[in-house]
């Protein structure tokens, strides 16, 4: 019996996210970028009109559709841009030492001033306080400062030009991360529906909660932790979110890079113990934006995030706008798969189980995992409607695949993000035991088991409460005895709906 989808389910269980941009926009390759690995695709908004968002959400949907194979897509808001003003001879040289003023004249500036049009950064300044500019290649030190003004002394750099971006570490500002922009590109990104919305700018918990009260459930919420003022909240952004990523670029400026391997692991950790899908992000394979190879510096950092156990791990200009999308994407599946063979994996994997809550939700998940491993089961199979039967299975990071079976299709394309799950979007049941017969049907199917395999299937009943898993039951998959033909699969096999 042929599977059920043209793609057959993934030999890794760490999902790829990959950025859509113009190397990467046209049908045919949307569709080889699913066809190598990508599971969720990320359309950034700090780039691209709305027609150009619009015109990938349409051939992502489409590649969905040949291919019966639910696919995420994600929203990056681009977040406040904090930004210098222009100077008026060009680029300037700095030298260490040397007194520099910012302020907030729209005057273009030379090498001893230049404008700052943010008021709100010099509210939050106070003295000894450190400015980083150019993505920390320029830093001041303030001297003295007003509500309009700061005095810095320059500690390092030289060379400094227009509108170069501005970080100040270590300062809480009083900004929203929805800027009018932001707001804009929202309500558009839910008008188009997408399955996730990245939050750039996280510096507090309420920042979170307002994008929360704005999204209103149209799509799932993932924070970028990419200030260190949010650490400082860390537990309580992860509760609030869906879902997480790490921002190692602006987490790297912001913070000695040499803390941001412990903190990737720390919030890695965090995430899982919640639940939370977590994406570690940002120059995995950066040199493959102009190469047809990483260094094997970049392969062993992609290595890394998946030992972590990190649900997802992402691409950006590698295949937004890079030459080699494809080759990009094959050789980070290749890492993955690599990895997850090696027995150290499963080593840390199974040394970093969280604590099960103390539900009967969490015990029968848990037991789950442990019966899989003991009975040699192919595959564990989770019914849901909202997505929390089958992240609780996640969370344990079983050896096996998650056979997510759910009747919303938004509920499927969310769980592209969540380790391990292969999301099937089915015609809604009943019963236990119809479920079970589904089950066995689709895991033949598709492929994730064979005949005389056995399935170990959690549920809650009755069907549609969220979290109220409540049923554990061992399967045996028998190869279907009657003969299909295409025009019967979809009555036969009970397969996706509308």
């Amino acid at each position: 019996m042929p599977p059920r989808t043209s793609i057959p389910p993934r030999q890794r269980k760490t999902r790829i996210v990959a950025t859509l941009g113009p190397s990467s926009s046209t049908p045919a390759l949307i569709r080889q970028l699913v066809e190598t690995g990508v599971d969720v695709f990320r359309l950034n908004f700090s780039h691209g009109s709305h027609d150009d968002h619009g015109a990938r959400v349409q051939a992502i949907r489409d590649v969905e559709r040949d291919t019966g194979r639910p696919i995420a897509i994600m929203a990056d808001l681009q977040g406040p841009k904090l930004r210098l003003g222009t100077f008026a001879d060009g680029p300037v040289t700095l030298s260490a030492g040397q007194s520099f003023r910012l302020d907030l004249s729209g005057e273009p500036g030379d090498a001893t001033r230049v404008g700052m049009p943010h008021p709100e950064i010099f509210a939050a300044l106070e003295p000894e306080a450190e400015l980083l500019l150019d993505d920390g290649k320029v830093r001041l030190r303030v001297v003295s400062c007003g509500p309009g003004h700061a005095d810095t002394v320059v500690v390092s750099g030289t060379r400094l030009s227009d509108r170069k971006g501005v970080n100040v570490p270590g300062v809480v500002l009083p900004l929203s991360p929805l800027t009018a922009k932001d707001r804009a590109d929202l309500d558009f990104a839910l008008d188009l529906g997408v399955d996730w919305v990245a939050l750039s700018f996280v510096q507090r918990p309420d920042d979170v909660a307002e994008a929360r009260r704005l999204i209103a459930g149209r799509a799932a919420l993932l924070s970028k932790l990419e200030k260190p003022q949010a650490i400082q909240h860390l537990e309580r952004i992860v509760e609030l979110s869906d879902g997480v990523m790490v921002a190692r670029g602006d987490l790297g400026v912001e913070m000695p890079p040499e803390d941001v391997p412990s903190l990737q692991k720390r919030i890695v950790r965090e995430a899982r113990l919640a639940g939370r899908p977590v994406i570690v992000a940002t120059q995995m394979l950066e040199s493959m934006i102009a190469a047809p190879a990483p260094t094997r510096a970049e392969a062993s950092d992609v290595a890394t995030a998946v030992f972590d156990g990190a649900d997802a791990v992402m691409l950006s200009a590698e295949t937004a706008s890079g030459a080699y999308p494809i080759e990009a994407v094959s050789i980070m599946d290749r890492i993955a798969r690599r990895v997850e063979q090696d027995p150290l994996y499963r080593t840390i994997m199974d040394a970093q189980h969280p604590d099960p809550e103390q539900t009967s939700a969490d015990a029968i998940t848990a037991a789950a995992s442990q019966v899989a491993h003991t009975v040699q089961a192919a595959a564990i199979v989770t019914y849901t409607t909202s997505g929390s039967t089958t992240l609780r299975a996640a969370r344990e990071r079983p050896e096996v695949p998650i056979l997510c079976l759910t009747s919303r299709m938004e509920t499927a394309r969310r769980l592209q993000m969540a380790y391990g799950v292969h999301a099937v979007h089915t015609r809604d049941i009943e019963t236990f035991a119809e479920m079970v017969q589904k089950a066995t049907r689709i895991a033949y199917a598709d492929g994730l088991a064979g005949d005389g395999q056995r399935l170990v299937i959690t549920a809650g009943v009755p069907f549609g409460m969220p979290g109220n898993t409540n049923i554990l039951r061992i399967a045996w998959v028998e190869r279907p005895t009657r003969r299909v033909v295409p025009e019967q699969a979809e009555q036969v096999l009970d397969e996706v709906g509308d």
